[in-house]
């Protein structure tokens, strides 16, 4: 049995101003181009298929026509998960027409699939909640599916039972997976599990990081994390979904894996490889997996420089990628110099300026600051002005001017 993992598709996502849809696109494409060439059995996607709980009619376009590639006309069974910026209720609401084609919706931790056979050969021969079997056309043992997508504290307490304690959400979910497993995982079928959470192994040093602009999964009680050791023993493969970077948790009991994102969605993730899981089971056998490097969507590159020439430099060599730059003077930078820059790059991102100190006569520290502290407000204002869409290197007039004067008088008066 063959299956493809993946996860946090974010569909709709931008980068400041721009969009991500092409790319998304482009490399969704390349997803199933994989899936294809693989000949895989099952596709996992585990979690945050949208980047948020209203997503555009292009980004739901886009979900379903992808899925609908992926489920191969009904042959190859697809398992969708909600994560953190999914609205469950939108993630179960096409679940009839899916079924049709062997796709699979759970947006909630108790959902109970309704069991269903495609006319290709896909079935659900067992469920639960939280829990599936799956018949697949040219596999002569079963898929056996523990699902636990993202839920927050409230749906946590009200359908799952979650108390608040110190350990609760780890304590219910091992105790809600291990009577899945004891009742569903045997050695006659591939086991795995499917997550959208935030995991690592016990007393490691370098718990995973989750992206800058990534939702931060909550938890009930305090407990930030699950651990590898909450797993079920039988449990052959771990398929999560969170974290954008790909990377093997644990390998006790069995391979702990995020897949990654598709596209690097922030500067944190920049210059990372994104890669989709290939997995080869059997029934009690370890799982061999590999991953398999994505190409497409463009680069995400960062750089800092004190000079705007050797800034223009670099941006003129990327102008493939996304970009952000860092520019370090003594002063504010002037607006002549913002504009050659912005004009110098079609995917650039806002500037971000970082003051340093300056050295005075004797080589001792000067603080920027202090040269603003000396100006009076009319000339701040002048300044502003000067590096202002509005003022684009002019100095103000003479009559707003006199408007500031007028708004700095009514100000002092109060």
């Amino acid at each position: 049995m063959k299956i493809l993992h993946t996860a946090d598709w974010h569909l709709g996502k931008r980068l400041d101003t721009f969009s991500r849809l092409e790319e998304q696109k482009e490399v969704l494409q390349e997803i199933c181009e994989i899936a294809e060439n693989e000949m895989v059995d099952a596709v996992i996607v585990a979690g945050d298929l949208f980047d948020n709980f209203n997503p555009s009619s292009e980004a739901t376009e886009l979900l379903y026509s992808t899925l609908h590639r992926l489920s191969n006309q009904g042959k190859r069974a697809v398992i969708a998960i909600a994560g953190n910026h999914d609205s469950p209720e939108r993630i179960e609401v096409p679940d009839a027409l899916a079924r049709a084609c062997g796709i699979i919706f759970a947006g909630f931790p108790n959902t109970e699939i309704t069991p269903f056979s495609t006319q290709a050969g896909v079935s659900v021969t067992k469920t639960d909640k939280g829990f599936i079997e799956l018949k697949l056309p040219d596999c002569e043992f079963p898929l056996r599916l523990i699902l636990t997508p993202y839920a927050n504290e409230l749906r946590l307490k009200t359908f799952l039972g979650v108390e608040d304690s110190e350990d609760s959400l780890r304590i219910h979910l091992q105790n809600h997976w291990e009577a899945l497993a004891s009742r569903y995982f045997d050695t006659e079928g591939v086991n795995i599990l499917a997550a959208h959470l935030y995991l690592m192994k016990k007393g490691d040093s370098n718990p995973p990081e989750e992206p800058e602009d990534e939702k931060p999964i909550l938890h009930v009680g305090g407990a930030s994390v699950i651990f590898s050791e909450n797993i079920p023993a039988q449990t052959q493969y771990v398929a999560l979904g969170h974290l954008h970077r790909y990377q093997v948790v644990d390998r006790n009991p069995c391979p702990i894996v995020y897949s990654s994102s598709p596209l690097a969605y922030s500067f944190s993730e920049a210059n990372q490889t994104k890669f989709v899981s290939i997995l080869s089971a059997k029934p009690n056998e370890p799982i061999d997996f590999h991953k398999v490097a994505l190409k497409k969507g463009k680069k995400l590159l960062r750089q800092k420089f004190e000079q705007v020439e050797d800034a223009l430099d670099w941006l003129n060599q990327n102008q493939e990628a996304l970009v952000q730059i860092t520019m370090v003077t003594t002063s504010y930078l002037e607006s002549a110099d913002k504009k050659r820059l912005m004009d110098a790059h079609p995917f650039m991102m806002p500037i971000i300026p970082e003051i340093k100190k300056k050295k005075n006569t004797e080589d001792e520290d000067v603080n920027p600051l202090s040269e603003l502290e000396s100006k009076s407000m009319e000339e701040l204002f002048s300044d502003y002005f000067r590096n202002s869409k509005e003022g684009k290197g002019q100095s103000p007039s003479e009559s707003v001017l006199s408007l500031f004067r007028e708004i700095l008088a009514l100000e002092e008066e109060k």
